[in-house]
This record gives structure tokens, sequence and C-alpha cells, in this order.
């Protein structure tokens, strides 16, 4: 009988190593902590010429992107900057690039911290890549981008969807977000039931606390939901009706939530990460018609100053002229969009 206590003493402290040491410890190796990268099979990307650019990140990371340029004669002047999934990189997002390309903009293909040829050795799930975000963009407006639009999938979006709560540029137009989850913590309690089922709080409370020490951010702090209440970007919200790793419920609240203008459109059919799959001309077509209307009139005007103009005691006749030529210059009409086609 003495014994007794002696086991349960045992079980109990076998119990807390378990929860409170071994497995968050084991959860924060295999979600948090940077993963060799996998190999990618040459694609359309691989045909194109693209430019290495770089910046350093607010900790002294230093991060890449690949920049493709458009083609001349393009129907936009904008950039659209690229946010890859999880365990994901640069080029895992050819067919993005390639929707985007067809439409005229520069595509600049992010590799997020942690991820590709970036530095850094762990996934900051969002977190810590919207202020990379920032650099990116105040990178572009220096190379002389006037107009940006944000696309992530995944990972990605809630990337996209949690810098839509910071203080972004006005070059930044718009956001398009393809299957983003709530929050890391929302996600990773998701998966811990999906994949383990295993719904205990203390142990996710424990990895968020590791997460703090080694990565820098809390699980809870990483919310998108949080972060499209302060959006003042319109934000497109794609999601596949049949997504069982990102729940489509995520997806809802995140619309609700959102402050800013914003559409929602669904794929009925389309798992994780699959919108473009399943429907890729009709996804093309949101995107297009999307950019169509939050693009339009962005253009940058040109200012026409001239002597006559600068003068208060001008002529008439030539004052006259001066009226009748300003009224006559309008802005250009905006470019029709051509729609992606169905691929073959």
């Amino acid at each position: 009988m003495a014994l007794i206590p002696v086991v349960l003493a045992s079980i109990l402290l076998a119990v807390l190593l378990l929860v409170f040491f071994i497995l968050p410890r084991y959860f924060y190796r295999i979600v948090v902590a940077r993963r060799p990268p996998s190999d990618r099979e040459p694609n359309w990307l691989s045909t194109q010429t693209l430019e290495d650019l770089w910046i350093q990140g607010p900790d002294g990371l230093r991060l890449h992107a690949y920049y493709l340029a458009a083609e001349p004669g393009g129907d936009f002047s904008a950039t659209a900057v690229l946010a890859h999934g999880y365990n994901g990189d640069g080029r895992q997002l050819d067919v993005f690039a390639r929707l985007f390309h067809r439409l005229g903009l520069n595509v600049l293909l992010l590799e997020a911290r942690g991820y590709g040829l970036s530095e850094g050795r762990y996934t900051g799930f969002g977190w810590h890549e919207r202020l990379d975000m920032l650099g990116w963009m105040a990178l572009l407006k220096e190379r002389g981008e006037k107009r940006i639009v944000l696309y992530g999938i995944s990972m990605g979006a809630s990337t996209v969807l949690m810098t839509a709560g910071e203080d972004v540029p006005p070059e930044l137009k718009l956001i398009i977000a393809d299957c983003g989850y709530t929050s890391a913590l929302d996600e990773l309690n998701w998966q811990l039931k999906r994949g383990y089922h295993i719904s205990f709080p203390p142990l996710i409370r424990a990895l968020s606390r590791l997460t703090e020490k080694r990565a820098g951010y809390r699980l809870e702090e990483a919310s998108a939901l949080e972060q499209v209440k302060k959006s003042r970007t319109p934000v497109l919200f794609i999601h596949g009706e049949a997504d069982t790793f990102v729940p489509f419920e995520m997806c809802s609240r995140l619309y609700a939530a959102c402050v800013s203008e914003k559409e929602l459109y669904t794929v009925p059919g389309a798992e994780h990460g699959l919108a473009y799959d399943t429907d890729k001309e009709e996804y093309g077509r949101r995107i297009a018609l999307f950019m169509k209307k939050y693009l339009r009139g962005t253009e940058t005007k040109t200012e026409i100053q001239t002597e006559t103009e600068a003068k208060t005691e001008a002529k008439t006749e030539t004052k006259t002229k001066t009226e009748a030529e300003t009224k006559t210059a309008k802005q250009p009409d905006f470019p029709e969009i051509p729609l992606p086609k169905r691929a073959e």
C-alpha cells in the first residue's frame, strides 16, 4: 500500500513531462521549426527570366523573392505580390504567377522566412511575415511601383490578411486571400483534433509559450481575424467549400469580421488550395473583375502645367485655349482585361 502514492506521483510526473515538455517540443519541431526544402519539378516559371530580389527583415534576416516583369504593353501598370503556403516556396506559386502574368502584371514571388532561399529557422504563420510584407512593398515603392496587389494562398492568405491590419502604403490597392485560416492558434487546434484526436488546451498553451521563447511570437497573436477588423484595403476572399484542412467556417468568420470593402467567392467541391484547379476559368474571371473594380481610376494622372496657366495676367485668347484643352483632357480609359484561357 505504501507504494501506491509513489506510483501515482510517478505517473503524474510522467504526464506532466509529456504534456509540458516532450509534446510541445515534438510539435514545435514538426510544425514551427524550419524543414529541409522539398524538390520542385520544372514548371512554367523555370522557363521565365526571374530576377532575384532581397530585403532585410525587421529582425535582420535576409529574405528572398523572385521578380518576373510583365510583358511590354501589358494592360496593367501594377505588381502582384504572391505569398506561398505552409512548407512551400516561391516556385510553388507557378500557376498563380502565370495567371497574374497573363493579366499583364509584374509578379513578385515571396519566399517567407524559413523557406526557400530566405534565412530563418522557424515559421511565423503570417505574424512576422506581415511585417516582412511591409518591407517588400517599400522596396517596390522605391522601384517606382504605384499599384500593388497582394495575393496569398493558405498560410500566405493569412499573411496578406494580417498585413491588412497594419499601416499599409497607399500603393496597396487590393488583397486576394485564398483559403486562409483565422489564426495560427485556431488552425493548430484544428489540426491536433483532425490528425491526432487531441483537444487539450494546456498542451496548446505550452506549445505557444515555447514558440514565444524560440520564435518570438505567441500562437494567439498570429490572428488574421483580429487584423481584418482594422483593414482599409478591399479584400477578395476565396475558399473551397469542401476544404477540411482549413475549415470553410474560418472563411465565413474572416469575411464577417472584415470591415473594409470585400467580396466572397466560394468554390463548390474544392478542397484545400484547389479552388483554382477546380474551376480555372471562373477563378481567373473573378480575380480579373475584382482587380478591374478596384484598380479602375488609380492610374497616375499626368499633371499638365503651362506658362499660360501659371500666369494670372494671361491674355484672354491664351487663357481660353488653355481652358478648352483642359476640358478635353481625360483620364485614359481603363484597359479591357484579358481573361485567362482554360488550361489545355
